[in-house]
């Protein structure tokens, strides 16, 4: 039986169709998978970039609390050497100290003397006092006859003086004293008006 020219027609055409169709269904096929593959990929590089900016924020997150432990260990330090420069210098200075102290144990340990020999050590041991305190950088300051400065002599008492000139100390009470610029006690003087 052989088919007709008309009848080989619609069967080409079937045929044609369908490998048509199938032609299409592979492509679209392809480009699927070709797109799950693009996804796959992008997938990848969006948990790659994911991952990468964990590992940043991990790495900022471990600087800044090294950071943070880094300062407190430099503030504990600075706390306890500023507390031990404190200490070493208090006793730096009353060490500078021992020795009148030593020369005063002396003075009344020396029994009976007569007042002349007494005197003589009791002034003996201010100059030394006096040498020691300057040798630490302590200065007297408050003289009679000195100008009147408020911010380092404290007025306690006024005097009429006609040979003494205006603001001028007519007497010391008790001195002062000072350690460079800082003022350990003003001088508590007469002022003359």
């Amino acid at each position: 039986m052989a088919k007709t020219k008309k009848e080989e027609a619609p069967a080409k055409e079937q045929t044609e169709a369908e490998e048509q169709k199938e032609q299409t269904e592979k492509t679209e096929k392809a480009n699927s998978e070709e797109k799950k593959t693009e996804n796959k990929k992008s997938e990848k590089k969006s948990e790659s970039k994911t991952e990468k900016l964990e590992k940043e924020l991990a790495a900022a997150k471990e600087a800044h609390i090294r950071t943070l432990a880094e300062y407190d260990n430099y503030r504990k330090r600075s706390t306890r050497e500023k507390e031990a420069a404190y200490g070493d210098s208090k006793a730096d200075c009353l060490k500078e100290l021992l020795g009148v102290l030593d020369n005063f144990e002396r003075a009344i340990s020396a029994g009976e003397t007569d007042l002349e020999s007494y005197k003589k050590g009791v002034e003996m041991i201010y100059t030394s006092f006096c040498e020691t305190l300057k040798k630490l950088g302590v200065e007297a300051f408050g003289e009679k006859g000195e100008p009147f400065d408020p911010n380092i002599h404290n007025g306690v008492m006024h005097t009429e003086d006609e040979s003494l000139g205006e603001n001028v100390i007519a007497q010391v009470f008790s001195k002062g004293y000072r350690l460079g610029d800082r003022i350990l006690r003003p001088a508590m003087v007469q002022v003359a008006n």
